[in-house]
């Protein structure tokens, strides 16, 4: 779990599929959950940030409806 400048807590997680892996980003206060791939030989903080970024567009765009 961290939290994320300007964000509530954030649940990270992180699982090889292959080649690639799975980066699943979880926004605690309202369970929005976004999903990215990357290469397994990515760093891991940009696969993170990657995940952290979606999430925030997600939760920007579903409060403006």
């Amino acid at each position: 779990m961290s939290n994320r400048a300007g964000q509530g807590e954030v649940i990270i997680e992180m699982r090889p599929v292959g080649s690639v892996v799975r980066v699943a980003a979880v926004d605690v206060a309202t369970g929005t959950e976004v999903v990215v791939f990357g290469p397994a030989n990515a760093p891991q903080r940009s696969l993170e940030e990657l995940a952290v970024n979606k999430l925030k567009r997600r939760l920007s765009t579903d409060r403006g409806k």
